[in-house]
């Protein structure tokens, strides 16, 4: 949430057609990182104002707002910039035991698109990126980054990630779109 400070600012790795990749900062959002009890998943969801998703990797989008579950107990939640003071004082009146960190002055993201979206990824994944499921995600690395990668449709992917390791994830990326639209 520290625009001015965006370490990808006014970049862009523009695709064509050769290249079948686009790759871009995303929007900035209201991030969240949300650790509660699964059996208080629902009230927690009810105080986000959208579903949590019940079961690991698993992503509910609605009304601009995302949750995804990372862990047993743990959910990253996004939403427009401006409803984030929002769901700090709905949590607030939760009620029910639970962490809720604000990580978005942490993190910035990155959106990967197009038909070359998998193998761009998996030139510094070491997973089969193409079996994710679209509406999934998970934490993984990302050459040494450690990074949240979300699979939002068939070829597009997000990648959440700490801004101090934002400009090493885009010079990789840069260099493998270049491979890419040279045929390497």
């Amino acid at each position: 949430m520290l625009l001015a400070n965006h370490p990808l600012l006014g970049k862009t790795i523009p695709g064509d057609t050769a290249s079948r990749l686009s790759i871009r900062a995303a929007e900035d959002v209201a991030r969240f990182s949300l650790r509660i009890d699964p059996a208080a998943a629902q009230a927690a969801g009810a105080a986000f104002g959208a579903p949590l998703p019940t079961r690991i990797g698993g992503m509910v989008e609605a009304g601009g707002r995302m949750a995804l579950q990372l862990g047993p107990d743990e959910w990253v939640l996004t939403a427009p910039v401006a409803e984030g003071d929002g769901i700090v004082d709905a949590f607030a009146a939760l009620g029910e035991p639970h962490s809720l960190v604000d990580i978005g002055h942490r993190e910035v993201g990155i959106l990967v698109e197009g038909e070359a979206a998998a193998l761009a990824l998996r030139s510094a994944i070491a997973f089969d990126v193409e079996a994710m499921t679209v509406g999934t995600g998970c934490r993984t690395l990302f050459d040494k980054a450690q990074i949240v990668l979300i699979r939002e449709d068939e070829i597009r992917f997000r990648i959440e990630v700490w801004r101090s390791f934002a400009d090493h994830v885009w010079g990789i990326l840069h260099a493998v779109s270049r491979e890419i639209a040279l045929g390497l």
